[in-house]
């Protein structure tokens, strides 16, 4: 299949917001793609590509070759390019990867290096969501929507199940193969998500009056850990292996009195009072096999579902089956949860937990399954919203859906000596009149454009909302915003109104 019919799918998905006809396309491609090119298609279309690191960036692609007027790339090619320039290492590396990306972007038509360029950044923001591609691919199959998101949960990705259920001839071949995968004990599954509400009190009616578990929303790492037997395996929830760097969280669990188990939590660090470190320092230790690291920070697992204990799957189970099993299998380590219908009671483990440093509270569904791959209405999370009043300092030229617009904005914090921090970027909660108003508006504070960044006069103020800081040796006030996103331009606002990098320092503790 050629890459032309991937761009102009793409295209097509990020130029339209309805659901229906997202499918509608994604559909149409998938039905027509060979066999052996549905791995790769799916990934694309996606968002990603297939290699998990290929040594390029943005800012190797801010100046591309001409594109090519005649579209010849095949998909498979692509794929494989891409390999070759993941496979690279050591002296002269730099060179081969730049001359292998300048060849396979002087091939592609300008759609054909927008998807490129796309999907090398991941910021090809053109809207087909994994869980919109799932359904896809069962329409084109033929078979129930249901049945190809469970298999995906239980496969771990999307691609092993379109392969599946587009290469199998028929609707009947197609459920058969996709029952047949299930949940073995090694092979991570899909994590199950969270939807999010303004509140605790909306979170717990939204469930009508049923009995609702909350759980303590801990501020660390998914992780999702294995045993079958003595081998234990610790996933991320990107589903990376990271067993050899969390030897701490192997012990706990070949510690447990199980001899197969599937369970899912979270880990961090912990300091002497009890309260959680900085998200930092638990992101930092679980990425690093550093000794002296691992043996100051020790991250601890806490668990607050189980999967399957000694032969037996409970993803079909209710939440609270799921959770009498957790505490008899790991009573010690299960996250500090309670039951309850009531708002107030719940309002109060929310305050409770918060203040002793936790990021909020997840409220489920106790009769509830084990749903992967979603963000569903049995698990709702609730966080509190924290505000900031900062500048403008840059903005990126926008891809996908907001080709031609300013989008992902560069933010800072005032600095009572003179001048902004900065504090991270965010191109989160724009509206469509909103990336149209701020498209013009910076370009009126336009002091310099590279192609890819344009510089600003700052002074347009936004109110931000965040979830909390995080260390950062990135930014040069050694702090960044997480999950920042736009709540409303401050016209009534100056510059020298908005918040102080003193002010964040005092956010963070510190």
């Amino acid at each position: 299949m050629l890459l032309a019919d991937v761009a102009a799918a793409s295209d097509a998905v990020a130029a339209t917001r309805s659901r229906l006809a997202k499918r509608a396309v994604l559909v149409e491609l998938l039905r027509r793609t060979e066999p052996g090119a549905v791995p790769v298609v799916a990934r694309y279309l996606g968002g990603e590509l297939r290699q998990r690191r290929t040594g390029l960036g943005w800012r190797s692609l801010t100046t591309l070759p001409s594109p090519a007027d005649t579209p010849t790339l095949d998909v498979l090619e692509v794929d494989a390019a891409f390999e070759r320039m993941s496979a690279l290492s050591g002296p002269g590396s730099s060179t081969a990867r730049t001359a292998l990306a300048t060849e396979l972007f002087a091939a592609a038509t300008e759609p054909e290096q927008r998807l490129l360029r796309g999907l090398v950044t991941g910021e090809l923001r053109q809207g087909a969501l994994d869980a919109l591609l799932l359904d896809a691919v069962a329409e084109a199959a033929g078979v129930p929507a249901a049945t190809v998101r469970r298999a995906a949960m239980l496969a771990g990705a999307t691609e092993p199940v379109a392969t599946a259920a587009l290469g199998a001839g028929s609707p009947e071949a197609a459920v058969e193969r996709l029952d047949a995968f299930g949940l073995t004990v090694g092979r991570p599954v899909r994590p199950m998500l969270a939807a999010s509400a303004p509140d605790v009190r909306a979170a717990v009616e939204g469930f009508a009056g049923r009995v609702v578990v909350v759980d303590a929303k801990l501020d660390g790492i998914r992780v999702q850990v294995h045993r079958d037997g003595d081998d234990v395996r610790v996933y991320t929830r990107s589903l990376d292996d990271i067993t050899s760097r969390v030897p701490e969280i192997v012990e706990v669990v070949r510690g447990l009195d199980v001899r197969t188990a599937v369970l899912d939590g979270e880990a961090l660090a912990v300091g002497p009072d009890g309260r959680p470190r900085p998200f930092q320092e638990t992101a930092s230790r679980s990425a690093t096999r550093d000794a002296e690291l691992a043996a100051s920070t020790r991250l601890t697992p806490f668990f607050f579902d189980v999967l399957h204990v000694d032969g037996r799957d409970l993803l079909d189970a209710p939440l609270a089956e799921r959770l009498a099993v957790l505490d008899a299998v790991a009573p010690r380590h299960a996250v500090e949860r309670v039951t309850t219908d009531d708002a107030a009671t719940a309002q109060a483990a929310f305050e409770r937990w918060v203040g002793a440093g936790q990021e909020g509270v997840i409220v489920k569904d106790s009769g509830a399954p084990y749903e992967a791959g979603r963000r569903g209405s049995a698990w709702v999370k609730v966080k509190p919203r924290h505000t900031l009043d900062l500048v403008v300092l840059a903005v990126e030229r926008g891809s996908g859906r907001r080709s031609g617009l300013l989008s992902n904005i560069h933010l800072g914090a005032r600095d009572p000596a003179g001048g902004f921090v900065m504090l991270g970027k965010t191109f989160k909660g724009m509206t469509d009149e909103v990336l149209a108003w701020q498209t013009q508006r910076f370009r009126e504070l336009e002091v310099t454009d590279d192609g890819w960044t344009v510089t600003l006069r700052p002074e347009q103020v936004v109110e931000i909302a965040f979830d909390g800081l995080q260390r950062s040796s990135r930014y040069p006030g050694g702090l960044a915003l997480r999950f920042a996103r736009v709540l409303r331009y401050r016209d009534d606002k100056a510059a020298d109104e908005a918040d102080t990098i003193d002010t964040v320092r005092g956010l963070a503790g510190g």
